[in-house]
């Protein structure tokens, strides 16, 4: 079961769903989805003493917990001051538990070091005379698997090296994954229509558009905000392109905020995204402690056009910085050097003002500085790739 997986079941349980709706949503049979749950139970002790009519202390479990599905996740005063130890199901500490038992069922038997010499002489020898590792290791009982023996190969532990090897080189190197999505559990609630009921609803006029700019492949990646009123952009450098490295970025930008006494609930009150794998940890962008701060919402898939400030704006920082340029070399200076410029160019649909210019007057020089923009004198302004030259 994968970590999604395992996202999905916890926003399920959240809202309700028993474990055959969960089980169809995710593709696994019921009692899968039951022991899972069963087995990564975490107990949350209660901080309240029970007694019964003797006054001796009891510690009775919850009578909802005696029946499906056997968690608090879905009760409404979990997060009050309930009597009952609670029983909480958390997709994180079951991936981790996970992860900790798969790796501990593949670490096999510890070689002492005269062991991994005498393993090391007998795979080197049959190497040397032109063996296939698959025949040393049947006709040898050395207690390791092949993948060991090429991890130690890797990392420089045998007397061989790869070229004695027959086939080694001649490996391919994995293609990497492609970028994940957000779970379909994690969504509801969060789709571009209860997005516009949201706003409608609320009489919201503007909110924050956020984004992800690539440069090379696998290399270092831009989060992008932009606020939709100004077009106001700035961008976070992330080392790539995924769910941690975004949920620490936020939760720095955060921390940064509350250290001058500002709000993130605030100035992000609604954040409208894609449906890219990196803005899948939806709690760390919408909470700050126990307490939601901020809506996220997703763009229906493959409809870019509903987020269309953040893509438009994309376009200004791309007079700079071409598509396919590399971000590597890049520090977080470098992408406030250029939104900075970006932000100062004067707009005709501002009538005439800058993005810079409406941003600090609705919310204060203090919170660009915060993110690190700064007011570029209009004859200063650079537009071009000309501005990283300089």
């Amino acid at each position: 079961m994968s970590f999604d997986d395992r996202l999905e079941i916890q926003e399920c349980l959240m809202h309700g769903m028993s474990f055959k709706a969960i089980a169809k949503r995710i593709g696994k049979a019921q009692t899968t989805v039951s022991r899972e749950v069963k087995r990564h139970i975490t107990v949350v002790a209660s901080n309240v003493v029970r007694k019964d009519a003797a006054g001796k202390a009891v510690n009775e479990p919850c009578k909802l917990l005696l029946k499906p599905p056997f968690v608090c996740n879905p009760c409404k005063r979990k997060n009050c001051a309930c009597a009952y130890d609670k029983h909480l199901y958390y997709a994180k500490k079951a991936h981790q538990a996970y992860e900790a038992l798969l790796s501990d069922a593949r670490e096999g038997i510890p070689l002492g070091k005269q062991e991994f010499y005498d393993m090391d002489k007998v795979i080197s020898d049959g190497i040397k005379s032109g063996q296939h590792l698959y025949h040393i290791l049947q006709t040898h009982n050395l207690g390791v698997s092949k993948s060991a023996v090429y991890r130690h190969l890797q990392n420089g532990l045998l007397s061989v090296c790869a070229v004695d090897f027959p086939r080694v080189v001649k490996f391919k190197a994995r293609r990497l994954k492609p970028a994940g999505y957000v779970p379909k559990a994690l969504k509801i609630g969060r789709t571009y229509a209860d997005f516009l009921a949201h706003i409608a609803e609320n009489n919201i006029s503007s909110w924050t558009e956020m984004d992800t700019l690539i440069g090379r492949v696998g290399g270092k990646t831009i989060l992008t905000f932009d606020f939709t009123f100004c077009n106001f952009m700035f961008g976070l450098l992330l080392a790539d392109k995924s769910a941690p490295e975004t949920a620490a970025a936020i939760t720095k930008l955060k921390h940064d905020l509350s250290r001058q006494a500002f709000s993130f609930g605030d100035i992000f009150p609604v954040i409208l995204t894609d449906n890219g794998g990196e803005f899948s940890d939806v709690f760390s962008i919408e909470r700050s402690g126990d307490k939601t701060e901020t809506r996220l919402f997703f763009c229906d898939p493959a409809q870019s056009y509903q987020k269309p400030h953040v893509e438009k704006n994309h376009t200004h920082f791309r007079d700079i910085v071409p598509q396919g340029a590399s971000f590597d070399n890049f520090s977080q200076n470098t992408v406030n050097l250029i939104f900075s410029h970006v932000n100062c160019v004067k707009r005709k649909s501002l009538g005439g003002k800058s993005p810079y210019d409406l941003f600090a007057f609705t919310y204060g020089k203090a919170v660009a500085d915060i993110f690190g923009i700064e007011n570029i004198p209009p004859e200063h302004v650079v537009q071009s790739q000309k501005l990283l030259k300089l």
